[in-house]
């Protein structure tokens, strides 16, 4: 059972609507991320922007973090820290400015406010090492950060080899009742 030539031309037309309808979403993306792309090399991102793409946002925050917003640009970094292609620079960028906030306050006449800014700087430097340990300018900044705030040394709370084996003599010694009835 064969269809019919006005059958068949339906179908294309239908077919080719389909497409024509998708070619036409595909484009308005594309227009709506070149203008996007336009707005950050501009540096004109709208803060009251409905629905920015991640990098937009990230623009954002690197443009607030340029012009001494530290609070606002945190704040965006921190939005972005899930995101799989940017959450690594995110936690980089809000490294690196908790360490200049914690140069700032160190200079300051109260230099024991930068100790948790610093190792929380610290804590994402290490964030982003365990994500990529070819990260350089992380390894670089963590290092920096340790000169600048050390880690405590490790307690060994190992057992001594004497206290191990004074342990193992009451238990390992034959004809000997420690005490029990």
């Amino acid at each position: 059972m064969g269809l019919t030539p006005r059958q068949r031309t339906r179908g294309v037309v239908a077919a080719l609507a389909v497409v024509a309808v998708v070619a036409a979403i595909d484009g308005a993306r594309t227009w709506r991320q070149h203008q996007w792309n336009a707005m950050i090399a501009a540096r004109q991102v709208p803060d009251d922007a409905a629905d920015p793409p991640v990098q937009a946002q990230f623009a954002q925050a690197w443009a607030q973090a340029a012009s001494g917003a530290d609070e606002a640009a945190m704040k965006r970094y921190r939005l972005l820290q899930g995101d799989a292609a940017l959450g690594q620079a995110a936690r980089y960028n809000s490294a690196n400015l908790l360490m200049r906030q914690a140069v700032v306050v160190r200079a300051g006449i109260s230099p024991g406010k930068a100790i948790p800014l610093i190792e929380l700087a610290k804590e994402m430097y290490r964030d982003v090492l365990r994500a990529d340990p070819q990260h350089w300018d992380a390894r670089y900044n963590l290092e920096r950060a340790q000169r600048l705030l050390p880690d405590p040394e490790e307690v060994d709370l190992a057992p001594t080899e004497g206290q191990r084996n004074a342990e193992r003599a009451a238990t390992t010694m034959r004809g000997w009742s420690p005490g029990l009835p």
